[in-house]
């Protein structure tokens, strides 16, 4: 029995129904193969800080940093929960992970399964053919318009100063001034295109034409910091020669995305130009409830659904779990591919085939898509269907 360490973060409202149904996957395959996974809970999120005043329990990060192979988290946020400094409690987590433990590289898969309708105008359609949607797109994840909010979520999780940059003065502006500086580092930048470049080598290339692309999204005609990232990606471009280098404004690429995402293989962007596109990508795959994600750096990882916490519907048992298992699928491969174990990234496949099925059939589906199923309905079923895949082998 080979075993993984993996911590399990709740969170907050549907963040929790949605762990629930990841932890069965997780069940399901120590059930059925050589993987054992030893899970630890952590309690963290804005509810709990209402109720105890603080995020998470002192030394829940060093725990994740030290004593995990992998994390799972399922949403934050909480009506009404701010810290004293007016930051989102339980930011301690989401971000102070991000930054602290140097995950360098949201990934986020955009994929259409066959079975899922899109919502528009108030009713369910397709809009985009499933095959024709598939890609994955790499953000940013430490610098930016983001950073100081990382930093100082990242200082407080580890009970250190918290950063705030340095005053500036801004001509012409006059009376109160907000302000969030978008450091873009040459470093950062190669890392993430670096990684973007690898993904693509496992890929299969774009839809309309197979051919592997890895296009760099930014706004260089008109931004210092994009420029260093554009830059930069021709340098580390130069490197990969048989895969296509691709370019495009991030304004252009807000439509070309819904026009033509079957162009796109792999995708690689800054922090909020890769928040804010992969939102919108989300649409193409049939909403956040489909939107899988993994935070990766060199040495640790966390997988979550991007979806908030939904507090309107925390309780139902209603919300689409199909983001967080296939978060889970993620982490199938990334523990398998960093250890050199070809059977967890057959596995992570396994889960993506046991979801394809499940939508395929389309009797079991939540509401985000047309359906009537409970979360925890959804769930069962494919794990069932994973399960017997996993007994056939």
């Amino acid at each position: 029995m080979s075993d993984h360490r993996i911590t399990v973060l709740p969170g907050d409202g549907t963040g929790r129904e949605v762990a629930l149904e990841a932890q069965r996957i997780l069940d399901t395959i120590q059930a059925h193969s050589n993987h054992g996974f030893e899970q630890t809970v952590i309690p963290c999120g804005g509810e709990h800080y209402r109720a105890t005043g603080e995020e998470w329990a002192e030394g829940s990060f060093d725990f994740c940093k030290n004593e995990t192979d992998a994390i799972f988290l399922g949403a934050i946020g909480y009506p009404g929960a701010r810290l004293p400094n007016g930051d989102l409690a339980g930011g301690s987590v989401i971000l102070g992970l991000r930054s602290g433990l140097d995950l360098y590289a949201n990934v986020r898969p955009i994929k259409l399964y066959e079975g899922v309708p899109h919502k528009i105008h108030g009713g369910f359609r397709q809009i985009w053919e499933p095959g024709m949607v598939d890609m994955t797109i790499l953000r940013e994840n430490t610098e930016g318009l983001y950073h100081a909010l990382l930093r100082r979520s990242a200082d407080r999780a580890q009970g250190r100063p918290e950063y705030e940059p340095e005053p500036m003065t801004f001509p012409g502006l006059d009376g109160e001034v907000a302000y969030d500086p978008r450091p873009i580092s040459k470093s950062g930048s190669e890392r993430l295109i670096r990684m973007g470049f690898e993904i693509a080598e496992t890929r299969n290339g774009a839809p309309v034409d197979g051919v592997r692309r890895v296009s760099c999204i930014d706004k260089s005609n008109v931004t210092r910091g994009c420029q260093l990232f554009r830059s930069t990606f021709d340098e580390v471009s130069a490197h990969y020669p048989e895969t296509e280098a691709d370019y495009g404004y991030i304004d252009a690429f807000m439509q070309w995305i819904t026009r033509s995402p079957e162009h796109y293989d792999t995708v690689v962007t800054s922090n909020m130009f890769g928040d804010i596109s992969t939102d919108l990508g989300a649409v193409l795959q049939g909403g956040m409830g489909m939107a899988a994600s993994g935070n990766v750096g060199d040495d640790h990882a966390f997988f979550e659904p991007v979806h908030g916490s939904a507090p309107k519907h925390a309780g139902q048992n209603k919300v689409n779990p199909i983001a967080s298992i296939n978060s889970i699928q993620m982490m199938m491969d990334y523990l398998g591919r960093k250890t050199n174990d070809d059977d967890l990234v057959a596995i992570g496949r396994l889960i993506d085939e046991s979801v394809g099925d499940h939508l395929k059939d389309g009797t079991s589906l939540t509401y985000d898509i047309g359906g009537t199923a409970s979360c925890s309905e959804v769930g069962i079923s494919i794990a069932n269907r994973l399960a017997d895949k996993l007994k056939e082998r």
